[in-house]
């Protein structure tokens, strides 16, 4: 097991790698002055040219490579241009409300999706099938920021159950924390829900048709545990996968449904500096985002084992 996950520590290098050059020259050969920006309206040529140099962006482009290489190689991800803070500690400032909805996404998408993809399969062409499916279809077209705005003006502006933008952290209280976090959790769950619904139905009803299933029930094994506790365990790894894939999309919903909220985390620090053009800023979070989705595929990779005792590493 060691083995196996120091070869896909290493293995993760070359992607890593391949990441910050695409990143870096994305941002340097798309239009705009960063200086210029940082200097304002009323800056004079020769303002803007000293924050030119200041910032090192006269040297050839290879050389500003090296140069934030061998910064990151440090653990240092350069300051920011528009506030001049450490990227590092914006990130930080940052990632416990990323992280918190993050999490309750995830936990309420598993809860909700898993039994209604059991209960799909299991009622396999009846109206409890063709009604999750409908719902499964719906959840993963409608946009996230549509589903956000429908959610402030449903739940916030008309009922006053929660509020409309805002984060309260836990330390604040766990009913306070729980409010600000419900309607971007219902947001991003939605298509997490219609996703690992999916592919729960169409696993979980592909085991059910396998001999040992018709076995269990020649045998008199009641149904409940027929799904719980052969069907679901050997589907799995499937599922497993996919929340894996899921938590690319929710990385990616996280910028917009923290713009929609207002919430002050990695999504809104993304967009900021998007806007700003502030390009260590941008690079440290798409590099941390990087980073944290290869470590979940690792941890994938390494749950299989769990779920398959014939898988060796």
């Amino acid at each position: 097991m060691l083995k196996f996950i120091l070869k896909r520590l290493l293995a993760t290098i070359p992607v890593i790698t391949f990441v910050a050059v695409f990143i870096f020259l994305l941002l340097r050969l798309t239009p705009g002055d960063p200086a210029a920006i940082l200097a304002g309206d009323m800056a004079t040529p020769q303002e803007i040219e000293n924050i030119r140099q200041h910032l090192g962006l006269n040297d050839p482009i290879h050389i500003q490579f090296v140069t934030w290489i061998g910064q990151l190689a440090k653990g240092d991800l350069g300051i920011s241009i528009i506030s001049r803070v450490p990227v590092l500690t914006l990130i930080t400032q940052r990632f416990g409300p990323t992280l918190a909805l993050s999490i309750t996404t995830l936990i309420f998408a598993i809860l909700v999706a898993i039994p209604l993809g059991v209960i799909a399969a299991w009622k396999h062409g009846t109206w409890i099938d063709r009604c999750v499916m409908i719902f499964s279809i719906l959840g993963f077209s409608m946009p996230v920021f549509v589903l956000g705005y429908i959610w402030i003006y449903s739940f916030s502006m008309q009922l006053a159950w929660f509020p409309v933008q805002g984060y309260q952290p836990l330390s604040e209280g766990f009913i306070p924390f729980i409010r600000s976090l419900a309607l971007p959790t219902l947001t991003l769950g939605i298509v997490l829900i219609a996703l690992f619904t999916r592919i729960t139905r169409a696993t979980v009803r592909e085991v059910l048709s396998e001999d040992y299933i018709r076995t269990a029930y020649a045998k008199g094994a009641k149904e409940f545990k027929i799904l719980l506790g052969h069907a679901l365990p050997n589907a799995g790894i499937p599922i497993i996968t996919v929340i894996g894939i899921g938590f690319a999309l929710l990385l990616s919903g996280v910028v917009v449904t923290e713009s929609v909220f207002n919430i002050p985390g990695l999504g809104r620090l993304t967009v900021n500096a998007i806007l700003e053009r502030d390009y260590p800023t941008i690079q440290g979070v798409i590099m941390v985002f990087s980073l944290v989705y290869v470590f979940i595929n690792l941890l994938v990779d390494i749950s299989y084992t769990f779920f398959d005792p014939r898988i060796k590493y």
